[in-house]
């Protein structure tokens, strides 16, 4: 590598940030890029950011913005803040961005009032539902960026139809199934399911964490006591997330056991060995797609349609007799696994690729 070769910032924050990074950064290494890695600490605990970095080998980062929790604003502000000077400093030629949590927002707004070039991963993506605050994310975000990479087609229709210069638009596959299919082996090869008393095909997995299911206390209670009917058929292990640990306790119904946060790999080993997922997650509908598991979203939309139209998850919403009759309908014929176009594993290298050539002129077009 030359004093001369270029220099790309690449952000993360937050859980699922972590695993589309790694292959981003294995890639833009290979390729030659000077690499900086920046964890903002919007998820800051062992248990949400520690243990994924030891899991999927990703490297300490450079720097620690140590930005924490709080109100959407607060939190963003506390990373534009960190996130500012230490951009002056580092003065790179792209800040990459991943996802669609408040540290992708704020750094991307405080690169492009830089005039430093903003790359998005995972670009493109909508519900349509602007009551979610990744919705804004996404949006805002794509707009402020100079590279757009999306994972799906219907990725490249929505930023088209916003606007965005199609040279700008690059359809490069899923950088969270490069990782998936990475680490695919070695989460088998764990001893998860044995060390929770399970056997592979004899239980369903389930994760909520969005604050429209699990703020609201009628959404909530409708949506335990539909995991309660699907768990005398199926039961029902539950990694709580550490927003919703508060909001469940001794609420849970029987047949569902709660379990606490887990690291990566050991997510990987329930998720691929489940008999069906029920999530509100959209990581886990694409890593269920991706492992050919049946997905149930507990949500009214997604920002995933590729995950129904190509893949194995299906958006049954919240209504409790839903929930229930999408459950016992999968358990009783579940779909058959399909996988999209370009989830492939080399997402990562795809967009590496991108960033190179757009370097070698150095400035921002």
């Amino acid at each position: 590598m030359t004093a001369t070769a270029p220099h790309a910032v690449v952000v993360a924050g937050a859980r699922p940030n972590f695993i589309k990074v790694k292959p981003v950064l294995d890639a833009l290494a290979a390729d030659g890029v000077r690499t900086t890695l920046v964890h903002t600490g919007q998820h800051y605990d062992d248990a949400m950011s520690g243990v994924f970095f030891a899991d999927l080998g990703l490297r300490p980062p450079d720097h620690h913005l140590e930005a924490g929790s709080g109100s959407h604003a607060v939190q963003t502000a506390a990373v534009m803040t960190a996130f500012e000077p230490l951009l002056g400093r580092l003065a790179p030629d792209v800040v990459v961005v991943v996802g669609d949590v408040n540290s992708t927002l704020a750094c991307a707004l405080v690169a492009a009032k830089a005039n430093i070039r903003v790359a998005h991963v995972e670009a493109g993506l909508r519900s349509g539902d602007r009551t979610m605050p990744e919705e804004i994310n996404r949006i805002v975000t794509d707009r402020l960026s100079d590279l757009l990479f999306a994972p799906s087609p219907e990725g490249v229709d929505h930023l088209l139809a916003e606007g965005a210069r199609p040279e700008t638009v690059h359809l490069v596959g899923n950088v969270m199934v490069d990782t998936l299919l990475a680490c695919r082996e070695r989460a088998r090869a764990r001893s998860t399911l044995a060390d929770l008393g399970l056997q592979a095909g004899e239980y369903g997995l389930v994760t909520l964490h969005r604050p429209g299911n699990v703020d609201d206390p009628a959404v909530l209670d409708g949506l335990l006591a539909a995991l309660g009917k699907v768990a005398t058929r199926c039961r029902l292990v539950f990694p709580v997330h550490p927003r919703t640990a508060s909001r469940l306790a001794g609420r849970l119904p029987d047949g569902v056991r709660p379990l606490g946060p887990l690291g990566y790999l050991d997510c990987v080993a329930l998720q691929m060995a489940a008999r069906l997922v029920l999530t509100d997650s959209g990581g886990v509908q694409e890593e269920s797609t991706a492992l050919g598991v049946p997905c149930l979203t507990l949500r009214e939309n997604t920002e995933r349609p590729i995950t129904v139209t190509e893949g194995t998850n299906r958006v049954v919403g919240c209504s409790p007799a839903a929930v229930v009759a999408a459950a016992f309908e999968w358990l009783d014929e579940p779909p058959p696994p399909r996988c999209p176009a370009l989830w492939d594993g080399k997402a990562g290298e795809r967009i590496s690729s991108v960033l190179v050539r757009s370097l070698d002129g150095r400035s921002r077009g």
